[in-house]
């Protein structure tokens, strides 16, 4: 019996010591498909403007029995703008990430849903953006540290997001920010507590490290006007 014991013991550390490495061999992959899958979507994005004029509004309709669920809301172009879900639906893209888990009744929890902000001034159905259009929102991704991650005089006209492994908005991504307070700096260092709307601020990079830091795992990526009319410029769509 003392032999089984301690056999039974070694084989649960040999074990035991596997599971670490191979569950951060799943992370990784499935960061890795989260990333393409998130590429995937902003090409979808551009697709859309190309064949529509305007970018899609975020989808809010909670219930699957809902025929608009999934598809982008009729107009979000009101102050302050809003965040909500991708249109999956709309776009034809993945309704969720690599650790979501697809919705079948309101109550159900929006686990891996992709999340989704919008330039008011370039989601109007009712007036097709133009090469003039400027920027309503002043949309900023930085980093861990501050750092600006998008130009501050090229601000991204939509952000998307995977709320990773933790199926949890982190960092600057955990509030909902409204209207830009039109800071010099191009985003507010104060976390939005500088003025009355909050400054619209998303949070990318990497985020490892101790204590808050190493929960934050969001998977941020943003379209920028520069790259929306340069692809419609060579689709013929515009000027």
């Amino acid at each position: 019996m003392l032999e089984l014991a301690i056999a039974l013991t070694i084989l649960a550390l040999v074990l035991g010591g596997m599971l670490n490495p191979l569950g951060s061999l799943l992370g990784t992959k499935q960061r890795a498909e989260a990333s393409v899958e998130l590429e995937r979507i902003k090409e979808a994005l551009l697709g859309f403007a190309m064949i529509n004029g305007y970018l899609p509004c975020p989808a809010t309709a909670r219930d699957p029995g809902d025929g608009r669920y999934g598809l982008e809301d009729a107009a979000c172009n009101r102050d302050p703008a809003a965040e909500g879900y991708l249109p999956w639906r709309t776009l034809g893209v993945s309704e969720v990430d690599p650790w979501g888990i697809p919705r079948n009744a309101g109550a159900d929890p929006f686990n891996g849903y992709w999340r989704y902000r919008v330039d008011r001034n370039f989601s109007n159905s009712g007036e097709l953006f133009t090469m003039k259009t400027a920027l309503a929102e002043n949309l900023t991704v930085i980093n861990s540290e501050g750092m600006l991650l998008t130009a501050p005089t090229e601000t991204p006209v939509a952000v998307i997001y995977s709320t990773g492994s933790n199926l949890t908005q982190d960092g600057e991504n955990s509030t909902f920010e409204g209207a830009p307070c039109g800071n010099a700096s191009g985003h507010d260092t104060g976390g939005g507590t500088s003025c009355p709307d909050g400054e619209p601020l998303y949070q990318g990079g990497d985020m490892a490290g101790t204590g808050s830091g190493a929960a934050f795992d969001d998977i941020v990526v943003w379209l920028s006007r520069p790259r929306l009319f340069n692809r419609l410029v060579a689709a013929g769509r515009l000027p």
